[in-house]
């Protein structure tokens, strides 16, 4: 039995859990918070110095968990930027997260380059706030001076994978990670420099992607470190989807992503075409509204809290008495309608009660993400099984409705280190490989999670009529949105 580790660097701490390499059993983990300032009026920093995810790592490390560990693999947080001089030294703080700074500088990147079909076929995604790409053209345009020292661009993973690898000259990365950048073509496998000089005013090296189950090196005690990847492509690898299979994430806003396997090219900018970890591509659509919109409706009808929403909209119907929600309370991103507000549609005497309009809200929610599905599916993606992230997975309403207005088999993971457990199961992979037990083109395969298993059933028919009455007051109130 060989022993591995997984580390998932995210945006408030560290995780680290270490596994059997042959059957991925969690043996042992650890935990430690990033020693961050939260800044004025609280939320989470813009700008992180680096050092705060090692000395997590080194505290979530402690008390000999990594004893006898042959191997490690990283993940992190997507959308961060961590600038280098040609010593290898910060030039500013890294940034990091859905950075709202930017959104000037991604409107400037779409024009600049002639607009969200150019982009798209670029690199398979548009600039978005927050994105890498984004992220430089703020630099540039704010601190020029340091935008000006910038001489190599690493993300919170490529940076943590050097720092244990002793900083060497070699700098490398994962398809996953530079495919989130908004300066790598997940169609072409290859960077484009050119919109690094758009973005940043001048060229700078970018780190050698390897393969999914390549090693980045090797430590001076032996410890073999894996390329790495983002925690999205780590979470995906850790459930262990694959063709056929799509993954619907409930936070504040919702995201909805399914294996694939060629890039998707999407001319309105939809899709974001991400590459996973596996040498796969993993298209994604989001939303901007899905639990904020539950959270919104349960202070309208001030109930403490979405349990209590849940089982006031299980006193309801399918079909909420003719009320349909469209949750569009942040604007919208699928369908593409920025600038627009919710609507509630169908009022009626009968329907005016408080479980019938919290059923709409539960309904709204995952009918805005059955359209999000249904992108991925117009576009040819195959979509037999749906797993559902996030506490709201686990309500009563959610899982009702869940299987018949997606209109597929719904799979509950129980919550997990699933980004670690990815990362884990990379370092097992890249372990196998290098001791000739593996093939590269295959990942080791390891028990799946422990999960709920959900089917439409004989409910599919009137879950189906349900997403019909949304999708026509969307298409009566937003002509030709989607």
């Amino acid at each position: 039995m060989g022993i591995v580790a997984g580390l998932d660097s995210s945006p408030d701490f560290t995780r680290i859990v270490v596994c059997d390499s042959d059957t991925g059993a969690v043996l042992r983990q650890g935990y430690a918070p990033h020693p961050l300032e939260s800044p004025e009026g609280g939320g989470r920093p813009a700008d992180v110095d680096p050092q705060a995810w090692l000395l997590s790592l080194g505290e979530a490390a402690g008390g000999g968990l990594l004893e006898g560990v042959q191997a490690i693999g990283v993940s992190a947080q997507a959308n961060s930027v961590v600038p280098l001089d040609t010593q290898g030294n910060t030039v500013r703080p890294a940034m990091v997260g859905g950075d709202k700074r930017s959104q000037v500088a991604a409107a400037d990147l779409i024009d600049a380059l002639g607009g969200r079909e150019a982009w798209a076929q670029a690199v398979g995604s548009v600039p978005q706030t927050g994105q890498p790409v984004t992220k430089l053209r703020w630099l540039a345009r704010t601190e020029p001076e340091a935008a000006a020292r910038t001489a190599v661009l690493l993300q919170a993973h490529d940076w943590l994978v050097w720092q244990l690898l002793g900083r060497p000259a070699r700098r490398t990365t994962d398809r996953g990670g530079a495919s989130g950048t908004g300066y790598w073509s997940a169609a072409t496998g290859g960077y484009r420099p050119d919109l690094v000089e758009l973005a940043l005013g001048h060229q700078a090296m970018l780190p050698e992607v390897i393969g999914a189950a390549d090693a980045a090196g090797t430590t001076p005690e032996g410890l073999l470190i894996s390329a790495g990847t983002g925690e999205t492509q780590a979470a995906a690898f850790g459930l262990g989807i694959g063709l056929g299979d799509a993954v619907v994430s409930l936070g504040a806003s919702g995201s909805v992503m399914a294996v694939h396997p060629e890039a998707l090219v999407d001319q309105y900018g939809m899709i974001t075409s991400l590459a996973d970890a596996t040498g796969m591509h993993l298209p994604v659509v989001t939303t901007l509204n899905a639990v904020r919109a539950l959270r919104g409706t349960a202070e309208l009808l001030g109930v403490p809290d979405l349990e209590s929403l849940s089982e006031l909209a299980m006193k309801s119907t399918p079909g909420s008495h003719g009320l349909v929600l469209l949750p569009y309370l942040e604007g919208e991103r699928t369908p593409n309608l920025p600038h627009t507000a919710g609507t509630l549609a169908g009022l009626r005497r009968e329907s005016m009660r408080p479980e019938h309009l919290a059923r709409a809200a539960f309904e709204g929610m995952l009918c805005g993400l059955a359209d999000a599905l249904d992108v991925l599916r117009g576009r040819g993606v195959d979509v037999r099984r749906v797993f559902l992230l996030g506490a709201a997975a686990e309500l009563p309403a959610v899982q009702a409705a869940a299987p018949a207005l997606f209109g597929t088999q719904v799979v509950v993971p129980q919550p997990a280190d699933y980004a670690a457990i990815g990362s884990a199961r990379q370092a097992a992979w890249a372990l196998g490989v290098s001791q000739g037990t593996l093939d590269p083109r295959t990942p080791p395969v390891w028990q799946g999670a422990v999960a709920q298993v959900l089917e439409p059933g004989e409910e599919l028919a009137v879950g189906q009529a349900v997403r019909q009455q949304y999708v026509s007051v969307r298409e009566q109130t937003h002509p030709g949105a989607l």
